[in-house]
């Protein structure tokens, strides 16, 4: 199937050009994206010339093929091509972020409430394995932003009083539970006020958000192009601007790229010499070549462009619809139960939510939860309200409801003294999609309400 060079409708027919089974309605883009017909083709093009003649693919066609994914995806966030390179995922990009950075006695990494919960198992099993200290930024959505600030530079002020040095800080981009956009372009600002690395999870990023690295100037960002990009899974980018490469020296698992300590900083962005026949920096080489491993999603990534730009109509039109989307459909199945959008508090007239500034939105369902066992108050507005234990039986059951009977799934969790579900807008969605939804939502909750779990 070839892209047919030709704007097609956003929404049902858009869902032509998609691999999902016609009983399917996939609401859920924001957990693992996906990614469309001639994107599929583009990697099983690579994966037939790796099979073809694997040493000539692998040692020397690989790179030409990366290079040219590399440069179109640098291009789209605005950065030098030698300042990106592919890794599996954001998670591994993050822990290999963290684990280069060598922390030493007294250092000290910061990141916040909201944090992706395997990042944060990341840090907790760093902390076994190195002396780094870890601080949280303790908040709960919404919150204002100037207030974010002050209780970050009041983690930063507390950690130095303690004689730690705080060395970095990782943040979102946009929080994944509960979907939140985070004002990731503000703490990196502090973060270079206060001269403490900047590391950017933006997982929920390209694709969604516009991203500019040369005005953002972050010290490493990562994002997850499988996600909202329409590329295969899993392809992550890594950023690194050549003032910070000096700090990555080993890929994990360490590989054939791997840098010694005893190499000058000055060495790592260095062009190569010209009678090297491997085009690449010393930075770029370091991720060239890992573990053996099917790398073909790193380049169909030009392929995901493609059809972005030839079929979708381009960056600011994609992300315009999810966008907007994303939050009518929210508050239509937030209308529907009665409850409302997570966003901030006493917002005027025509003033729009930062917060809900993205593809993603999160609605509260009309059911309570309690984190004390055996106290079980009535929450004004629940239908009913759920104890820990309660609430795994009833996830189960939400779940199997969901995508056993209904063909569909979209995240619900709790927060606070709330289940939450979590909205994606994307191209191959429309309104009557999450006014469908909202009656399932209805339906399902209306059954834990009345203990069918």
């Amino acid at each position: 199937m070839t892209i047919d060079n030709k704007i097609v409708p956003f929404g049902k027919p858009m869902r032509k050009h998609w691999m999902f089974d016609p009983l399917y309605t996939p609401l859920n883009h924001g957990s693992y994206g996906a990614y469309p017909f001639p994107v599929r083709e583009k990697r099983r093009e690579m994966q037939e010339l790796n099979d073809l003649r694997p040493d000539s693919y692998i040692r020397v066609r690989q790179t030409e093929f990366l290079r040219k994914s590399r440069a179109e995806v640098a291009a789209l966030i605005n950065a030098p091509m030698d300042e990106c390179v592919y890794v599996k995922n954001s998670t591994t990009s993050i822990a290999t972020v963290l684990y280069n950075l060598n922390f030493q006695e007294k250092e000290c990494l910061i990141y916040f409430d909201h944090v992706y919960g395997a990042l944060e198992n990341g840090i907790v099993s760093l902390e076994e394995h190195s002396p780094l200290q870890a601080r949280k930024v303790s908040f709960t959505f919404p919150i204002e932003e100037s207030e974010l600030e002050r209780r970050f530079r009041e983690t930063v002020r507390q950690a130095r009083d303690d004689g730690l040095r705080v060395r970095a800080t990782l943040f979102d981009t946009v929080t994944s539970s509960p979907a939140a956009r985070f004002p990731f372009e503000l703490m990196t600002a502090v973060c270079r006020e206060e001269g403490i690395l900047s590391i950017i999870d933006g997982a929920h990023g390209i694709g969604m958000i516009p991203l500019d690295m040369e005005k953002l100037q972050p010290d490493f960002f990562v994002s997850n192009c499988h996600k909202w990009l329409y590329t295969p899974r899993p392809v992550s980018l890594l950023y690194c601007p050549k003032r910070n490469q000096h700090l990555l020296r080993t890929q994990l698992p360490t590989s054939w790229g791997f840098i010694p300590a005893s190499t000058p900083a000055e060495a790592f962005s260095a062009p190569p010499h010209p009678k090297n026949p491997n085009p690449n920096t010393l930075f770029e080489h370091l991720f060239q070549h890992g573990a053996t491993s099917d790398d073909s999603a790193y380049v169909s990534v030009p392929a995901a462009l493609k059809f972005r730009r030839e079929v979708c109509g381009g960056e600011e039109v994609i992300m315009s619809y999810c966008r907007a989307l994303a939050n009518k459909g929210a508050d239509i199945v937030a209308n529907a139960l009665g409850t409302n959008v997570l966003q901030e508090r006493n917002l005027k007239p025509g003033q729009k939510s930062r917060i809900r500034d993205c593809s993603m939105n999160t609605v509260r369902l009309p059911i309570g939860f309690v984190n004390e066992e055996g106290y079980k108050p009535d929450i004004p507005g629940s239908w009913v309200t759920l104890s820990p234990k309660e609430w795994t039986r009833a996830w189960v059951y939400m779940q199997r409801r969901m995508m056993g009977d209904f063909a569909t799934f979209v995240p619900i969790a709790p927060y606070g003294s709330w289940l939450y579900v979590r909205v994606s807008g994307q191209v191959y969605l429309e309104r009557s999609d999450f006014e469908w939804l909202a009656d399932v939502l209805h339906e399902v909750c209306r059954e834990v309400a009345d203990k069918k779990y």
